[in-house]
């Protein structure tokens, strides 16, 4: 089965928060918008997250992230779950603190994984601060 794009409009998404509160300029739906201008900021802090809420089940594959240099994670937590269940850990992402798009397979393993939602937590900045800046977001594999 070929891999597609699991994020979609009736995908529901929450951050940790939003740099200044300006979810115009800085809001969650720039990770998806296919844009180069526009990115998710988050307000500075420890452990950022963002979840994605499936409207059906999928199967992850891959996972490509791109971030803003100097605002990436040094460590990501995938973790995953079905309706109804808690989340459980699916696994470590060492992303590199570069601007280029990091795609699972190539930067680091996403185990292929059914479930209903997905929460990436941002555990370790490379910005004093804390912040994350992620330009773009996708999320690839099978809806079930």
């Amino acid at each position: 089965m070929p891999m597609e794009p699991l994020i979609c409009t009736d995908t529901a998404t929450r951050v940790s928060s939003v740099l200044n509160r300006d979810v115009k300029q800085f809001g969650k739906k720039h990770m998806f918008d296919a844009s180069e201008e526009t990115c998710w900021n988050s307000d500075q802090g420890t452990c950022q997250w963002v979840t994605l809420d499936f409207p059906r089940t999928v199967k992850v594959s891959q996972l490509h992230i791109q971030f803003q240099g100097g605002f990436s994670s040094r460590l990501c937590t995938l973790e995953g779950c079905r309706a109804g269940e808690e989340l459980v850990k699916i696994s470590n992402l060492y992303p590199a603190d570069i601007n280029a798009m990091q795609i699972s397979f190539a930067a680091f393993q996403v185990e292929e994984t059914v479930l209903d939602k997905l929460k990436i937590t941002f555990e370790n900045s490379t910005d004093f601060f804390g912040r994350i800046v992620v330009y773009h977001l996708r999320v690839l594999g099978e809806r079930l």
